[in-house]
């Protein structure tokens, strides 16, 4: 087994080891979530705390880590005596991102449940991190159906195993935590809110500090037993102080005036739901055993703010996490002071001084990064057929800013795919409502039982059947066919050419699509951003889960120069092209944003029409945004939209209250296209 990094060797992120610590004192304080950029010790940090943590005493042999002093009655390994156990160190279990069901919960044998009623039961890997750690590295792009797992044993601390009326229960109560870069997506909702702590970490500026990590990195990898050796008494005195806090924090007293900061605080900041205040009563606590203290005070209810609401406040995936101290002190302040002798410090102090690894202080905002790329260099002016350039078309106009987004109806791609499970598309999918039923290719996950009886019955009697079970056998089994809803890759053309800025429609455009970026969020789908204009067309953004990336590129897209549609048309194919080669069960639906007018070059129009017939040749659902605006209107963006086989649709008829045919219409325009 390979030698950790030590704990208390990372260099800096005082936020992530003061909360992976608080964790290790009071573990119901919910877990870890950490966000940041590559290369900034996440993993590091997490994989080093699980040996920092108290060992474990177990039952002998159980493969469900009872505890002795109070084993499960319902474990699959039981019924336990109560007595002593073995102790052995508490385990750090890695979900990976592509783990099967069975992995993640556990696999039953349905074969000898049916034949012989034989609970055969093989534990997975929430059995494994019961009483320790479970860590997802990139939680973010954990497919759905794990989080739902996840969600369920956080929540009643059991897993739950169940083939078609035969079940299995264990306990499954971890410190849950996770890192993800936000970069390549964001988390739901539900898993989010299940974190009890989030941090934001990021890579020093300090040329100082940057050398020691360098000096670190380079002694541990030369060798790894001798640099944890020199590390040994601090991770001793660490080990230590957890014990201590430990065995310190039932005394710890929540006094009234503290709860009350701590409700004041969270109506202040408006979280949902009462889950925040446990997770800051909790944290609080932590922070004052943690510290030797039997008495939390307003600076202990302070630096639990800043570590329990960030990743609560989001509203919708481009809202940055974070809380505005100003407001957060004055919140404190207000509602400190009751004369008890628990919180009557006015000014929290933003610092909890030796209280060891951490300390005052909001983690790093996550928001739009002021130096990310603002889309194509400058266009240059470049003459009009009439020998004049139209307003808005010679130079680059500066960025505007998008108008309110709005809710969106859905737009699907026709067919029944085999992609990623999401929201969006029909597919074929392990998890949705029955449809029929097949051999089973590899492990059977979900049992057909009515097909499987059906297989198994004409052979009863040549089997030898005597008693009252059913003998199956392995080619009698049928694998369950489901339909559900698959992610698809949304990718977006955008016109940024001068005669968008030149009627002022940019903001409105910017609008829509951010609209649009908010209902692919919702949908679990890919995105990918391709801009044109002046002479070119560019990929802003290639394909990635990540929407927040996305409306940060399409905020500072400027705008000017002619219409070269050909030049996006046909970057979009390319960037099509590449990523079934990367992705091949995704499917995709291209959103082209233009007024169709497409200018510059030699017959651009006609260019525009062969790149158009390209797309269509690949069977790619599209769909056209007209921008067109003006009591006179060419049209140029329906007759594209009937070039890609596709449907076109106005800004207006975007919104949800519009847009009921517009389905309808893409998949009756596919449907004819195959037909021809």
């Amino acid at each position: 087994m390979s030698t950790p990094f030590p704990f208390t060797a990372v260099v800096g992120q005082d936020d992530l080891r003061l909360a992976l610590l608080l964790n290790a004192v009071s573990p119901a304080v919910g877990g870890v979530l950490v966000r940041g950029e590559k290369g900034t010790a996440k993993s590091t940090a997490v994989r080093a705390l699980s040996a920092l943590l108290p060992q474990v005493a177990v039952v002998p042999g159980c493969r469900f880590s009872c505890d002795p002093g109070s084993p499960d009655p319902g474990c699959p390994d039981g019924p336990h005596e109560a007595g002593d156990g073995t102790g052995r160190p508490a385990r750090m279990v890695e979900l990976p991102v592509g783990a099967s069901e069975d992995r993640l919960v556990g696999a039953l044998d349905i074969e000898r449940a049916l034949a012989e009623g034989v609970k055969a039961f093989e534990p997975g890997l929430l059995a494994d991190a019961h009483r320790g750690i479970l860590y997802v590295d990139e939680v973010n792009l954990l497919h759905d159906h794990l989080v739902d797992l996840l969600l369920d044993a956080a929540a009643m601390g059991a897993s739950y195993v169940e083939r078609e009326g035969v079940s299995v229960r264990h306990a499954a109560r971890f410190l849950l935590v996770g890192t993800m870069n936000p970069e390549e997506g964001e988390l739901r909702p539900q898993l989010l809110d299940r974190f009890g702590l989030t941090v934001e970490v990021a890579a020093s500026r300090e040329p100082d500090q940057r050398v020691e990590v360098v000096r670190r990195r380079l002694a541990y990898d030369d060798d790894p037993a001798g640099f944890a050796a020199r590390w040994a008494g601090e991770e001793a005195a660490v080990r230590a102080r957890i014990v201590a806090a430990r065995a310190l924090l039932p005394s710890v007293r929540l006094g009234d005036g503290a709860l009350r900061q701590i409700a004041a605080t969270c109506a202040a900041f408006e979280v949902d739901g009462m889950r925040a205040d446990i997770v800051m009563a909790r944290t609080a606590t932590a922070l004052a055993a943690w510290a030797g203290r039997t008495e939390v005070l307003a600076e202990d209810v302070r630096q639990a703010a800043l570590l329990a609401l960030p990743h609560r406040r989001r509203r919708n995936p481009f809202d940055a996490p974070g809380l505005d101290e100003d407001k957060l002190d004055e919140t404190l302040e207000e509602f400190g002071g009751t004369g008890d002798g628990t919180d009557d410090d006015p000014d929290p102090d933003p610092d909890p001084g030796p209280d060891g690894p951490g300390g005052g202080g909001r983690p790093p905002q996550d928001g739009p990064d002021e130096g990310s790329p603002a889309g194509d260099v400058p266009a240059q002016g470049e003459p009009a057929e009439n020998g004049k350039a139209p307003a808005g078309q010679g130079t680059e106009q500066s960025p505007v800013r998008a108008a309110e987004p709005f809710r969106t109806r859905t737009l699907s791609v026709p067919g029944i795919g085999e992609g990623a499970a999401g929201r969006r598309s029909r597919a074929r999918t392990e998890h949705g409502r029955t449809t029929g039923s097949r051999r089973p290719r590899g492990s059977l996950t979900k049992l057909h039982l009515a097909a499987t009886v059906q297989a198994a019955a004409p052979h009863q009697r040549a089997r030898g059947r005597s008693g009252r079970g059913l003998v199956v056998r392995r080619d009698d089994l049928r694998q369950a066919t489901r339909e559900g809803r698959e992610g698809n890759l949304v990718l977006f053309v955008v016109d940024a050419s001068g005669s968008m800025a030149a009627r002022q429609r940019m903001g409105a455009v910017k609008g829509a699509v951010l609209s649009l970026l908010l209902d692919a969020y919702q949908r679990r789908d890919k995105v990918g951003l391709v801009t044109f204009r002046g002479s070119a067309a560019e990929v802003a953004l290639p394909p990635t889960s990540s929407v927040d990336a996305a409306a940060a590129r399409l905020e500072s897209l400027p705008t000017g120069g002619r219409t070269p549609l050909a030049a996006g048309l046909l970057k979009a194919h390319e960037v099509l092209r590449v990523e079934r080669l990367r992705d091949p069960a995704r499917r995709a639906l291209v959103v082209v944003v233009t007024d169709g007018r497409a200018t510059g070059g030699a017959e651009p129009v006609a260019l525009a029409g062969r790149a158009a017939g390209l797309l269509a040749a690949g069977q790619v659902a599209s769909v056209v945004v007209d921008c067109e605006s003006g009591p006179v209107r060419l049209g140029l963006a329906g007759r594209l939209a009937g070039e890609l086989g596709g449907a076109a649709v106005t800004l207006d008829g975007l919104r949800a209250d519009s847009i009921a045919g517009l389905v309808r219409d893409v998949q009756g325009t596919s449907t004819s296209r195959r037909a021809a």
